[in-house]
């Protein structure tokens, strides 16, 4: 899991993350103020998380800015712990609060690869 941690160490400042871990899986907190569902897309794909997050900001009439430091997007990949299983992950925002679920693997990833007698095939292709 310290690639994860590392990575949230990586983001702006700007944005806060936290990370819980249970037994049964991971559970990625971020602070996306102003974003939505329909702004939002989280992507788990080849070992890692993408979020891309984008807010909406309004400037009332007859303002302008003078300074601006809440970033307007978000566009993080982050690497999975290896026991999380991101096709199973889950993801939700309220408020502005993004939290992504994602489950550990259950049992054995491994299987039994079947090994085929070689003679066989040929002895197959001679009686053909």
């Amino acid at each position: 899991m310290s690639a994860l941690r590392d990575a949230l160490r990586d983001l702006p400042d700007a944005v806060f993350a936290d990370l819980l871990e249970s037994d049964d899986g991971y559970v990625l907190v971020v602070d996306l103020p102003g974003a939505a569902a329909e702004t939002t897309e989280v992507l788990a794909e080849d070992g890692r998380i993408v979020i891309e997050g984008r807010r909406e900001k309004k400037v009332p009439e007859g303002f302008r800015y003078v300074r601006e430091d809440r970033p307007l997007f978000l566009d993080a990949e982050l690497p999975l712990p290896g026991d999380a299983d991101g096709s199973g992950a889950d993801a939700e925002i309220d408020r502005g609060v993004l939290e992504v679920t994602i489950p550990k693997r259950t049992g054995d990833v491994s299987r039994t690869i079947p090994v085929d007698d070689a003679d066989d095939d040929l002895s197959d292709e001679a009686d053909a």
